[in-house]
C-alpha cells in the first residue's frame, strides 16, 4: 500500500517550535516507516515543522503522493492542527483512510475519532501499524477484521459505536526493529539554535519506572525500561557518522544512565570503532556518582540533563520523582569539580505551592548553578495523573490544546492564577540568565552567540518592563 506519515501542517508556528530554535527528526514516524518498508509498502514522510509547511502546501504534497492511508502523529499542542488537517484531507480525498497516533490520541482517542480520524493507534506504533496496514490491504475497512488488530480504536461505520481492541504487548526486543528510515527525512535541515549542525538523534531505550504525575512517558512507553543492545546502538551511530557526518549524538531517551552497564558498553563500542563523537543525554541525580560522571565527561559527554523540578522535598515526594534535594546539590557540586557541563530542569506551578515557593525554586536553581536552566509551567497532559487531579479540583483554565506547551500556563493553583504563573516563568528566566556571572561565563566560553537570540528577547523584554514602570506609576497617580 501507499502510506503517508506526517506531522500536522502549520505547527512550526506554535510556541514549542518557535521558541526552542531546534528542529529534530520525528523518530517515531521514521521507525514506523522503516517497519512498513520492510513489509514492502511504499512510504513517504512529511516532517511539516522542519519544512515549515502550511496546510495548503501540505495538502498538495499529500495529493501528489496519492496515498491509500495517511497517518498523523500528534502531541497535545499539535492535535488541533491535526484535526483541521484531517478534515481538510477528507474533503479532497474522502476514500483515504486516516490514522491518528502519538501521545495525545493515545489518551484522547474518542476526541480523535470524533474529529475525522478513522483509526487510533495506541502507544507504541510500529507493529500495530504494520498489522493494521496489512488488514486494510487484505480486507479494507472491515470492522470484523479490524477487531482482530491489537492496540487500536475505531468507529464502527455500521452503527457509529466506538470499538477498542485488545491491548498490544510492548516490544520486548528493540533490536529486532530496523533503524528509523532517515532516508525519508530532510536530514540536512535539522538544527540547534537555528544553526545547521551535524547531530544524530538516537533513542536507545523506551520506558520509565517512576511514573511522575505530570509526565506521559511512563504511561505511553510503559513502566519497564527496555534497552537496545549497546552494539545495535553503536552500529546506528557509526552509520550516521559515516552517512551524514554526524559527530554529535543527542540521546532522546528520558533517562539513559539508569543502565550504567549499557552506557559503558556503548562507550567501549564507540572507542573501539575509532569514532570521534560527543553526546548529550538525560540523567537522574540519584543514578550517578562522581566516578560515573567523570567517566561520562572523560568519554565525550558534552552535557548532562538533570530533572530537579523543585526546591521543596515535599513537592518532589508528592509528584513521585523519588529523589532527594541533597542528591541534586551533590550532583551539581561534582559537575563543577569535574569541569563538565550540566543542565537543570525546574517546574513552576505545582498547585499546592505558593508564589514564594516558586521563587525558592528559582533561587535553588541559581544556587545549583547549572550551565543552563529550563523553567517550565506545570502542564496537565491528558493521560497523566496530573490531568485527572487538575480536573478533580477544577484547576484547568485553558482547554485550547495548542497552549499546552509548558511555556504558557493553562492551569491555576490553589493560591495563584495562571497569569501570575506566567509572570513567574518570565521572572525565573530573567533572574537566572541575566545574572552578570552567567553572562560573563557564557562570553568567556564562546557559547553566548549560540544563545544570543533567546537572551536578546529576554533582555529586550526586561528593559521594556523597566521603562514601563514609571509610566505605570504615573498612570496610577
Amino acid at each position: 500500500m501507499r502510506v503517508l506519515l506526517t506531522l500536522p501542517p502549520g505547527i512550526h508556528r506554535l510556541e514549542i517550535y518557535r521558541i526552542a530554535g531546534m528542529k529534530a527528526p520525528p523518530l517515531g514516524l521514521a521507525w514506523i516507516a522503516a517497519v512498513l518498508e520492510r513489509e514492502g509498502h511504499k512510504v513517504k514522510i512529511i516532517d511539516s515543522p522542519t519544512l515549515e509547511i502550511e496546510p495548503e502546501e501540505w495538502l498538495h504534497e499529500v495529493k501528489s503522493f496519492n496515498p491509500d492511508v495517511v497517518g498523523i502523529s500528534m502531541l497535545t499542542p499539535t492535535a488541533p492542527r491535526g484535526y483541521k488537517a484531517v478534515k481538510m484531507l477528507k474533503e479532497e480525498m474522502p476514500d483515504v483512510i486516516t490514522i491518528a497516533g502519538g501521545h495525545h490520541p493515545s489518551a484522547m482517542w474518542k476526541e480523535a475519532l470524533s474529529n475525522g480520524f478513522d483509526v487510533v493507534v495506541f502507544r507504541e506504533g510500529e507493529y500495530t501499524t504494520r498489522d493494521l496496514i496489512a488488514t486494510l490491504e487484505e480486507r479494507g475497512f472491515d470492522p470484523e477484521a479490524l477487531r482482530e488488530v491489537a492496540g487500536i480504536a475505531f468507529k464502527d461505520p455500521r452503527d457509529g459505536r466506538f470499538i477498542v481492541t485488545k491491548p498490544r504487548p510492548l516490544i520486548q526486543n528493540l533490536d529486532e526493529l530496523p533503524w528509523p528510515a532517515r532516508h525519508l527525512l530532510p536530514m540536512e535541515k535539522y538544527t540547534l539554535f537555528n544553526k545547521p549542525i551535524q547531530v544524530a538523534h538516537v533513542m536507545a531505550s523506551r520506558g520509565c519506572p517512576y511514573g511522575c504525575i505530570y509526565c506521559s512517558t511512563s504511561y505511553f512507553w510503559g513502566r519497564r525500561i527496555r534497552f537496545r543492545s549497546a552494539k545495535n546502538v553503536a552500529d546506528e551511530v557509526e552509520y550516521l557518522y559515516n552517512k551524514y557526518k554526524a559527530k554529535y549524538v543527542v540521546f532522546a531517551d528520558d533517562e539513559l544512565v539508569v543502565n550504567r552497564r549499557f552506557v559503558r558498553e556503548w562507550v567501549k563500542e564507540i572507542k573501539d570503532r575509532g569514532l570521534d563523537i560527543e553526546f548529550a543525554c538525560g540523567a537522574r541525580v540519584d543514578h550517578v556518582n562522581k566516578e560515573f560522571m567523570k567517566f561520562l565527561y572523560d568519554n565525550g559527554c558534552a552535557i548532562l540533563y538533570f530533572g530537579v523540578e523543585s526546591a521543596s522535598q515535599d513537592t518532589i515526594d508528592k509528584i513521585g520523582k523519588k529523589i532527594k534535594i541533597e542528591q541534586a546539590i551533590r550532583v551539581f557540586r561534582w559537575k563543577k569539580e569535574l569541569g563538565g557541563a550540566a543542565m537543570g530542569s525546574f517546574i513552576l506551578g505545582f498547585p499546592w505551592e505558593t508564589l514564594d515557593d516558586m521563587k525558592r525554586t528559582v533561587e535553588f536553581a541559581i544556587k545549583l548553578d547549572p550551565d543552563y536552566a529550563q523553567f517550565t509551567a506545570l502542564t496537565p497532559y491528558p493521560g497523566t495523573p496530573l490531568f485527572e487531579y487538575a480536573k478533580k479540583y477544577n484547576l484547568i483554565v485553558d482547554w485550547n490544546w495548542e497552549h499546552y506547551t509548558t511555556v504558557r500556563p493553562v492551569m491555576r493553583g490553589f493560591t495563584w492564577t495562571a497569569k501570575e504563573l506566567g509572570a513567574m516563568i518570565k521572572y525565573a528566566y530573567r533572574r537566572f540568565f541575566l545574572r552578570p556571572s552567567f553572562l560573563w561565563r557564557e562570553l568567556k566560553s564562546g557559547r553566548l552567540k549560540d544563545m544570543g537570540a533567546i537572551l536578546a528577547r529576554e533582555i529586550l523584554a526586561y528593559f521594556r518592563d523597566v521603562m514601563a514602570r514609571p509610566l505605570r506609576w504615573m498612570t496610577r497617580r
